[in-house]
């Protein structure tokens, strides 16, 4: 077998062509189940790389599969490469400038964290073949990870059934293993119908859906007070029953997005907040109908995995930054506050330093601030034992979600991240498969855990994945 210097020797031979396909992804942003291009082009360099390729995976017409070697365990790597609304943003300067008005974005950086997924699946691959071991290498292309859970229907459709261990990373400011930590979440739209009316000559005569979501909103807001502290609940009105007052709105529609720390507790606060909407629907004389859009459930931890990336952080050390990285991070810097940059570092239980980059690695599970959020990564993590990765890629305090972090998506600093990142994935790739008794410790510790509490999907199985045409999506 050969040594810990094959897996960089691997990544070297594939980085320019991933670092090719993050720019090209980071160009083409595209929103929840409208990846279309992004996933065409993960799927032409699948196939120019020699993989055996899945496509339509689960029924999903934006995502994919690839796979390689035989035999063995199989490991897969998660990848992403969906795009945020109103996120668009010119690459490589420190000021806000939209590439497109109003247009979609990568301030997550998912066009990253495919491209260094599907980099971490070819290195592992060759290594697969250079030596011989048995062994397969998946990498799942996986859309609408920004609110579609993709990963979830694809988890209840059985597209990770065989799989024994999943690995995958996200950008961020600083490099350690994530917390085990994420919320689980339902997002429903609750539409109310009533009956329309002339607003000032017959107001008796409607029964105004409009109304019905205000007092929803009163009484969500009441049950605020009620819920388990981690609980959130969020709201948007997807329809708010036109733009006319003088018409009693017959019909509107808001989506409630309803989190919690633990599924069963976020299922229970779904009924709640029903509830509330029957009771909006009661006072007002409407009905009411809630659909699930999607839903994703909380990490279920594997410590066995998480302290063998921890590891593998510790043995290849942080990213190598230059600096002309530096100099570029200083000027995406003073955009930022103060609070940002301290948000970032009590998540470690540091206080801020002058450090513009993180080229070193965080501490393991230094018990800093909660920082939580929903993926629908989740999932995956009830059905085979996950790790996953964050690794630097932009300058520390870079808010999510923001232009910083799309303005930093394709800079010769994110390259570097998304490399180190992949070497990071692969490497611990390498160790599940030449460690048969690594990989049967976090199986166990997998299944002790689904032994106390088996997993349920928390969507309902009438509920579909709210796919897109190609034409729909591109029009």
């Amino acid at each position: 077998m050969q040594n810990r210097s094959t897996i960089p020797d691997h990544i070297a031979r594939h980085q320019e062509d991933l670092k090719g396909l993050a720019d090209r992804v980071w160009a083409t942003p595209e929103l929840l189940y409208g990846e279309f291009r992004s996933c065409d082009a993960h799927t032409e360099m699948l196939e120019a790389k020699g993989f055996r390729v899945t496509r339509n995976l689960a029924g999903l017409p934006t995502a994919v599969m690839g796979e390689a070697g035989e035999g063995g365990p199989v490991i897969a790597i998660l990848g992403e490469y969906d795009a945020l609304p109103g996120l668009s943003q010119e690459a490589g300067v420190d000021f806000h400038s939209e590439v497109e008005g109003g247009g979609n974005g990568h301030g997550c950086g998912h066009n990253l964290l495919g491209s260094a997924s599907l980099l971490a699946a070819c290195a592992l691959k060759d290594w697969l073949a250079a030596t011989g071991t048995p062994g397969r290498v998946r990498y799942y292309g996986c859309p609408a990870e920004e609110g579609g859970a993709a990963k979830a229907f694809m988890v209840r459709d059985g597209a990770f059934d065989d799989v024994d261990a999943a690995v995958t990373w996200h950008p961020g400011g600083i490099t350690r293993v994530d917390d085990p930590l994420a919320l689980a979440n339902t997002r429903i739209d609750f539409t109310f119908t009533g009956r329309s009316s002339h607003a000032a000559a017959t107001p008796h005569l409607g029964r105004s859906a409009l109304d019905a979501v205000e007092l929803m909103s009163v009484g969500v807001n009441y049950l605020r007070e009620h819920m388990v502290q981690d609980a959130r609940i969020h709201y948007a009105y997807l329809d708010a029953g036109g733009r006319a007052p003088n018409v009693v709105q017959s019909k509107a529609t808001v989506r409630y997005s309803i989190r919690a720390l633990k599924l069963p507790e976020m299922l229970s606060l779904v009924e709640r907040v029903k509830k509330v909407a029957e009771g909006a629907a009661l006072m007002t004389e409407t009905s009411v109908e809630p659909k699930v859009f999607s839903a994703v459930s909380n990490h279920l931890e594997n410590l066995t995995l998480d302290k063998a990336m921890q590891a593998v952080l510790e043995e290849i050390g942080g990213v190598p930054f230059d600096d002309a990285d530096r100099a570029y991070a200083a000027k995406i810097r003073a955009t930022l506050t103060e609070n940002d940059i301290a948000a970032e570092f009590a998540v470690i239980n540091q206080p801020p330093n002058d450090d513009l980059l993180c080229d070193w690695v965080a501490p393991f599970r230094p018990g800093g601030e909660q920082m939580l959020g929903s993926t629908d990564v989740g999932d995956v993590t009830w059905k085979v034992p996950t790790t996953e990765v964050l690794v630097a890629t932009a300058a520390i305090g870079t808010p999510l979600h923001s232009w910083q972090m799309t303005a930093q998506g394709k800079s010769p600093a994110a390259h570097k991240g998304m490399i180190h990142a992949a070497t990071a994935m692969a490497r611990l790739g390498e160790k599940l498969i030449a460690d048969p008794a690594l990989l049967a410790e976090a199986k166990r510790e997998h299944a002790d855990r689904l032994a106390r509490s088996p997993f349920v999907s928390p969507i309902p199985p009438e509920v579909q994945a709210p796919i897109l045409t190609r034409e729909e999506a591109l029009g």
